[in-house]
């Protein structure tokens, strides 16, 4: 008995640890969610909502019976880390995107995009793998326009990176900055409409 108890409170001690130290993780699902909000935002218009997955129901608890003795224990062990657990998640980071610095780069991104949606739907320009524009193809962009649109993407390009950087930094993390950027770029895409070109994970080139 005293062992298979030993056993148990190691186990959830090692399993207490782990969900404690949790916390210090990069939160991938709230940095999407804002990636996904400021995306939004930018490009100013509507997309469907992506559909929730279900979650299976947690197993029942067993009912008491002969070993109820050695359950006891482990329930208290239990009581203990979920007293621990809990604390811990709770104090999981939420992403902090409304800084002055943040809406101002996000509000000259809105102004942007009204003057590269036409080269968007030309597929001159792209969406490049690293969160980034690119142009895609210079012929289909006149003579006329193509200092303009060079310099629209640089101006762009500009305000995303100080962007990633601006958002890991006011979060406290300037080390998170490159998956921050991972994250956009697959936002920037997954929100985009579809005849939109954007490079895949190979590098090459696919019309949404």
């Amino acid at each position: 008995m005293k062992i298979l108890l030993r056993g148990a409170v190691l186990v959830l001690g090692g399993f207490l640890f782990a969900c404690v130290t949790v916390n210090v993780y990069f939160p991938a699902a709230a940095v999407e969610q804002a990636a996904d909000r400021i995306v939004k935002e930018v490009y100013g218009e509507k997309v469907k909502n992506m559909q929730e997955n279900g979650k299976s129901p947690e197993t029942a608890p067993p009912e008491g019976n002969e070993q109820s003795g050695t359950l006891a224990p482990m329930a208290a062990v239990a009581y203990v880390l979920e007293a621990l657990v809990a604390p811990a998640y709770a104090q999981q980071p939420d992403i902090n995107i409304d800084s002055p610095a943040i809406n101002r780069l996000k509000a000259g991104m809105q102004a942007r995009h009204a003057r590269l949606i036409p080269f968007y739907n030309a597929g001159a320009i792209g969406l490049g793998s690293t969160g980034l524009l690119v142009v895609r193809d210079a012929k289909a962009i006149s003579l006329k326009d193509r200092g303009a649109v060079q310099a629209l993407v640089a101006e762009e390009n500009k305000d995303r990176n100080a962007l990633y950087s601006e958002i890991a930094g006011e979060n406290g993390h300037p080390e998170w900055e490159p998956q921050i950027r991972t994250i956009f770029d697959k936002r920037w895409v997954a929100n985009a409409p579809s005849g939109w070109w954007f490079q895949n994970a190979d590098g090459r080139w696919v019309q949404k």
